[in-house]
Formats: C-alpha cells, structure tokens, sequence
C-alpha cells in the first residue's frame, strides 16, 4: 500500500518527504527493512484481538510494524538528521475520535536490540455507557508476551506519581511491572468526532522499565527502555484508585 500526501509518500517499506511551505524546507527518504510483523490470524487479527470485529466503536487500533531497521537522511532546511542504523516502530489508528482518556506507552530501544513494548489503557465509550480496555505487548528473542482485556489480563495498579507511573498486569501465565519516568513532552494534535482539533501532550524521550515474571516468580525480562513515547490524560487515573 502507498499513500500519497502532496509530494510525500509513505508506505511499508519507507517513506519520502518533499515538504516546502512557509519558508520551510523538509525533504528526504528513509527506508525500512527487517520489519517485524504483530501476529495476526482471522479469528484474533492483530492486537485488538477479536474486539477488531465489534462494530461502531469510534476508534481502533492496529500495528503496523513491531520493529525495524532505518537507513537514510532527512533535512530541514539545512539540517540533516541521518537515520541510518537507527530502529522504527509503526502504528496506526482509525476512526473518528480518540477515546476521552488514555494511557499509551512505547519504547523499541533497549540494551536487547530485538526488543519493542507497547501499552495502552483507555477509556472506551460503548453502547450509551463505556467500558475501561487495555492492550500490551512485549516482543523479544522472536516470542510476544501478550496482555489484554479480551485475554483475561488484569490491572492490578496504576499510579502516577512525582512525574513516574506505576502499572502492574496480571496475564494468564506472566506478570510485568511497568514503571516510566516522564520526560519533556510536547503538543500534538488528535482526533475529535473526525477533525483533527483536538491538543494532547507527548514525550518521546522517556524512559520505561519493564520486569517481566513467568509464573513461578522468575524473571524473564528486566531493562530499561530509552526513547519512549509516552502519553497520558489524567482522568484515566480515576478508575484505578
């Protein structure tokens, strides 16, 4: 698949940017390969699970690529970043809003180069009521750990303190401790009952530890993730306290 925005595209295999407007100069191309597919069959189609086939929900979410390898360059104006040996990670969303509260995390750069994690908990309207629904994946050494509501993981805790927030899931057979330390955060647009007017915040430069424990108690993952993007809407804390 190619999407064609302007002078731009984008597809699964890379992107190039040809962007001049405003005095603004952003042109470019980087290439994606190793690329890591999320697990998919027609019964469970990717991280949503079976929740993919519930009709009317105002937002849905897939991924894209669990991981993969970047080589390439990108200026603006004068300034080149080089990509080259740098690692990607795609998602996507469709839809007309973004749910009213959220938590989503996720960091590809840890010391185990296979590595990628991805959390979100939000708030999901639902048939004139809502429900609270939670996704997680942590990919390495070519096995996923899968956490989710449509699975029978649990929420066990969920604080956010002094600029950290604590998570602790119960799946089936493991269990992961989530801990972030919020970094700068910026402003982003999002979605609202499909016009992109609503403002939220974002960090891209977190950091997130992640302990991963089989059932017996014994560890089988334990780093720290840099580069994490992070973000959070307060209210989704309410329903954990």
């Amino acid at each position: 698949m190619k999407i064609k925005v302007g002078n731009s595209w984008f597809t699964e295999r890379g992107i190039h940017l040809d962007i001049q407007q405003d005095g603004q100069s952003f042109i470019g191309e980087v290439e994606f390969s190793h690329k890591v597919d999320f697990p998919s069959k027609w019964y469970n189609p990717g991280i949503m699970g079976w929740y993919s086939f519930v009709p009317l929900m105002e937002c849905k979410h897939g991924i894209v690529s669990v991981t993969h390898k970047l080589k390439g360059q990108i200026s603006l104006n004068d300034r080149i970043t080089d990509f080259t040996g740098g690692k990607g990670y795609i998602e996507k969303d469709w839809g007309v809003s973004f749910p009213e509260s959220w938590v989503w995390i996720h960091s590809n750069h840890f010391q185990d180069d296979s590595a990628s994690f991805t959390f979100l908990v939000a708030k999901i309207p639902w048939m004139g009521s809502f429900f609270i629904g939670h996704i997680c994946f942590l990919y390495t050494n070519g096995k996923f750990y899968r956490f989710a509501t449509y699975n029978g993981s649990k929420i066990k805790r969920l604080i956010y303190e002094n600029e950290k927030l604590e998570i602790l899931i119960e799946g089936q057979r493991e269990t992961l401790e989530i801990n972030v330390l919020l970094n700068i955060s910026r402003h982003l647009r999002a979605p609202l009952r499909g016009k992109m007017s609503r403002i939220i915040k974002e960090s891209i430069d977190s950091t997130v530890y992640l302990r991963l424990k089989g059932k017996n108690g014994n560890v089988l993952f334990e780093e720290s993730g840099k580069r994490a993007g992070f973000e959070m809407i307060d209210k989704i804390l309410t329903y954990f306290i």
